[in-house]
């Protein structure tokens, strides 16, 4: 059980800092920034759950469903 337990804390792991790194990287291409968040937070929160839904189907299709 303790094989188990390692490999999957090692995803869980590399999941988050996947989603972390491609969250960012999203956020800098698509010009989402504090600037925006200050004018207009709802097109702000709009655009922050676009880019971690689609940073999460990749990271799910990466390493979780792979």
């Amino acid at each position: 059980m303790g094989a188990l337990n390692s490999y999957l804390s090692n995803i869980d792991a590399e999941a988050k800092t996947m989603l972390a790194y491609l969250t960012e990287r999203m956020k800098a291409a698509e010009g989402v920034s504090e600037t925006l968040k200050a004018m207009d937070q709802m097109e702000w929160v709009r655009r922050m759950n676009n880019i971690r839904s689609r940073a999460e189907e990749v990271v799910y299709s990466a390493l979780i469903y792979a």
